[in-house]
């Protein structure tokens, strides 16, 4: 599983041109079962993903079709985890 962090870049003050396709790709994302979480960092800081159900390589692919990142409105920083330890409602990340 990952957690993508999407950091605003200097071009943050044209995140408002991209919402509605940022919106409609994150969407995709839940829809395909991929996406688990998403929300925003600190005010002006950017947003937050919980991904699974994905390996790196399609995880990047992925990212690049985000306009956000397509565009420089965000810059992604993927993390990896290997979940060893869940709560019981988490069970299926170890599986």
């Amino acid at each position: 599983m990952f957690v993508v962090l999407l950091k605003f870049s200097a071009q943050k003050d044209r995140a408002g041109d991209f919402m509605d396709e940022h919106k409609a790709w994150l969407k995709r994302g839940f829809e395909d079962g991929v996406f688990l979480l998403a929300g925003g960092l600190p005010p002006g800081a950017g947003g937050g993903i919980l991904v699974h159900n994905i390996d790196r390589g399609a995880l990047e692919a992925r990212l690049a079709d985000d306009p956000f990142v397509a565009e420089d409105v965000v810059r992604p920083e993927i993390i990896e985890i290997a979940p060893a330890m869940t709560d019981k409602r988490l069970d299926f990340l170890t599986a």
